[in-house]
């Protein structure tokens, strides 16, 4: 784990560490702690060991030209990125780059500023600057992940487009150097659908979650009105800003 790990950072891969936190619940549904969530050792094995199975795959078919569904992250915008430029700047932090930022200069930039003060605001501000990964039916690479290949092949029983990478790879294996033409058509036209369509439910899933926990959260401090708390300004907006607190509830 930790050597594949090392190998991953060592190409560039950008790793940001937010703490996470979970909401525990009683009996009833009604919540009763909020509690950083810890990372094992098991997890970070079984996370690497299904990035690296992911690769293979993802290079697997690209390599046979084969059709296939992509997870790709492409490279940031150009104004987003002068814009990053700047404001890091101020931070004395470098983000060194020519045409396009590369995920290296991202991962350097990030390490500096997680030795600041303002270390949260920065890395906040450096993952809105990303773009949201995506799938597609074209390989582009994942830039977050530093990866000329990548795929999402290992969870086949929870999300669609690794049932698809699970279908076509068993294809690959059967027909081993071309699909014959009517797979080929076949593919070709629902591939592209099967892909937008996957990537517009994943951010509807994803937004579902987020509104679940914050919902829990705001039933949790309901309990604590009036009490006083420290936080930290995580955004500024032309109406207000932003605070967190240690428990990762944040308002308005």
């Amino acid at each position: 784990c930790q050597v594949l790990r090392d190998k991953r950072m060592l190409r560039g891969a950008v790793d940001f560490n937010f703490p996470e936190h979970k909401v525990k619940l009683d009996k009833d549904g009604k919540p009763i702690d909020i509690v950083q969530r810890v990372r094992s050792i098991a997890e970070s094995i079984v996370e690497e060991f299904m990035l690296v199975a992911n690769e293979t795959v993802a290079e697997h078919l690209s390599k046979l030209d084969f059709p296939s569904i992509y997870r790709v992250h492409e490279l940031p915008d150009e104004e987003k990125i002068f814009a990053l430029k700047k404001l890091l700047y101020n931070f004395n932090i470098k983000l060194e780059y020519q045409e396009n930022v590369t995920p290296k200069a991202m991962q350097q930039a990030l390490k500096a500023a997680e030795e600041k003060p303002e270390a949260r605001l920065l890395s906040t501000v450096m993952l809105r600057s990303l773009k949201q990964a995506k799938y597609q039916v074209e390989n582009l690479g994942h830039f977050g992940l530093a990866a000329e290949f990548y795929t999402h092949f290992t969870s086949p029983i929870r999300r669609y487009p690794d049932l698809m990478v699970h279908r076509l790879l068993r294809e690959s294996f059967k027909y081993r150097r071309q699909l014959p033409e009517k797979q080929m058509l076949h593919y070709s036209q629902v591939l592209p659908e099967i892909a937008e369509r996957a990537s517009l439910q994943e951010r509807v899933a994803a937004e579902a979650e987020r509104m679940t926990v914050d919902y829990k959260k705001a039933e949790y401090m309901y309990e604590h009105i009036g009490e006083e708390f420290e936080g930290t300004i995580s955004s500024v907006t032309p109406f207000g800003f932003f605070v967190e607190l240690d428990n990762g509830v944040e308002g308005l």
